[in-house]
């Protein structure tokens, strides 16, 4: 069933949007690594003080015990997880929709909400939040940028690093 939504999804794109598989011209991006360092080095302060006070025992446990299927989980989750999604949460959702909101403000809200919605099979309200506030962070990437390879590798390095401090459990992987 996903896989035939995703395929819509692509042929909604290309066929009926007419969208190019192009990387965006005129992309800065020394200030896109910076600004991404900058926001991955937060991320990473919150989430090691997050696990370290809830389960000090999951804290880097994947990386520690299992190498070899935490680079698996790494390859699979950017590859076949993260970069499906940001077709669909942000270049497919925003060219379609962004015309109908006069406030790019709730617009974006918005977007973050389906996003998070769209986890809501974990049964977590943590999940549930983190992709809240990813969902935000992607759409103003992509608002900004208008370019799913930047959105999908901030996308990617944050989503790897929850799996290498020791949150990938509540995603959907093993810990």
């Amino acid at each position: 069933m996903g896989l035939t939504g995703f395929v819509y999804v692509l042929f909604v794109l290309l066929r009926v949007e007419k969208q190019k598989c192009m990387i965006t011209k005129g992309i800065d991006w020394s200030l896109f690594v910076k600004n991404t360092v900058m926001k991955l080095l937060l991320i990473m302060l919150l989430t090691t003080a997050l696990v370290w006070f809830t389960n000090k025992e999951l804290l880097f446990s994947v990386v520690l015990n299992k190498p070899q299927l935490w680079v698996f989980i790494l390859f699979i989750y950017s590859f076949f997880s993260v970069y499906p999604q940001e077709l669909i949460y942000r270049t497919f959702f925003f060219n379609r929709y962004e015309a109908l909101f006069k406030n790019s403000g709730m617009f974006i809200v918005l977007n973050a909400v389906l996003f998070a919605l769209a986890h809501v099979l974990f049964k977590n309200a943590l999940v549930l939040i983190i992709t809240f506030l990813g969902g935000l962070l992607f759409a103003f990437s992509y608002t900004k940028t208008k370019s799913t390879l930047l959105v999908s590798i901030e996308h990617a390095l944050y989503g790897c690093w929850l799996f290498t401090v020791g949150m990938g459990g509540m995603l959907g992987f093993p810990s």
